[in-house]
């Protein structure tokens, strides 16, 4: 055997080693992009994980019987659109009588019981009846504030845009079928 036949001879495995640790590498980095990381930090927008901090504001009534029994019987999911939001964790110190849902991918979804009445409820206020209980629209950027204004507490759910219907009507299935009607006090 020349020494041209044993180099050639010695290189033939080295090749196909080469060749199949090359094909290897290709095939690794094609299941990667088609199955993904399965990290999905990318996709978590900040300050929509971990619980959400919510300002104080004037409650008068959350601590009433009213509140406690709506606060207890909440949904522990609501729809928006086609995705389920979860109930999200509120940072402490939590206000009273306050709810959350939502996750990385969602504006939250915000519910605040005994609340005062509102300003804007007048004898000429535009209501929405939704599963026969009153709301009052609230329009702000990019989020509207729905308050419900014919049962014995005002009752506030902060809903972004996007959400879609899936949180109001579901809110107003659990108000009706928790809090008593009343007429609605269009003057303070």
């Amino acid at each position: 055997m020349t020494q041209q036949e044993s180099t050639s001879t010695l290189s033939r495995p080295l090749v196909v080693a080469v060749g199949l640790a090359v094909l290897l590498a290709i095939g690794v980095a094609a299941l990667g992009l088609v199955l993904g990381t399965g990290n999905e930090a990318e996709d978590v927008v900040p300050g929509r994980s971990g619980p959400l901090a919510l300002v104080s504001i004037d409650a008068p009534d959350a601590g009433s019987p009213q509140c406690t029994s709506l606060v207890e019987k909440l949904p522990v999911g609501l729809p928006s659109g086609k995705d389920m939001l979860p109930r999200r964790e509120i940072a402490t110190p939590a206000p009273p009588a306050a709810v959350a849902w939502g996750d990385a991918q969602h504006d939250p979804v915000v519910l605040r019981c005994g609340l005062p009445r509102p300003a804007e409820l007048s004898p000429s206020a535009q209501l929405r009846v939704i599963s026969d209980v009153q709301w009052l629209q609230l329009p702000g950027s990019g989020t509207s504030t729905w308050v419900v204004v014919d049962r014995g507490v005002y009752v506030a759910l902060t809903v972004p845009d996007d959400a879609g219907t899936g949180p109001l009507q579901d809110i107003s299935t659990t108000v009706r079928d928790l809090l008593p009607k009343q007429t609605v006090r269009t003057t303070p």
